[in-house]
């Protein structure tokens, strides 16, 4: 699964207040992707749609069932890391 650093501090605040918020299935499902950037790295980046920012290039998987909502995350030495999980386009 992910280690010590595999979410940023934004995505970490925006995943408990999801978690606490009205809708388990949006959670939930934001927690399979989540997985699945974890376990299956190759796959979710195949299914991921890439942006370039200031930081680098970040990559945008959607949400399962729940559009507009993705998570956007990025390959590092160590793995991949979570960055934000949002609504967009």
């Amino acid at each position: 699964m992910s280690g010590d650093g595999a979410y940023s501090e934004v995505a970490d605040e925006q995943l408990d207040a999801w978690e606490s918020g009205d809708d388990a299935d949006l959670y939930n499902a934001a927690l399979d992707a989540c997985e699945l950037i974890f376990s299956a790295t190759g796959h979710a980046q195949a299914r991921s749609s890439a942006i370039r920012t200031e930081e680098g290039i970040r990559f945008r998987l959607p949400i399962a069932g729940h559009p507009p909502y993705k998570v956007f995350w990025s390959g590092t030495e160590d793995g991949p890391r979570i960055e934000a999980v949002f609504p967009h386009p």
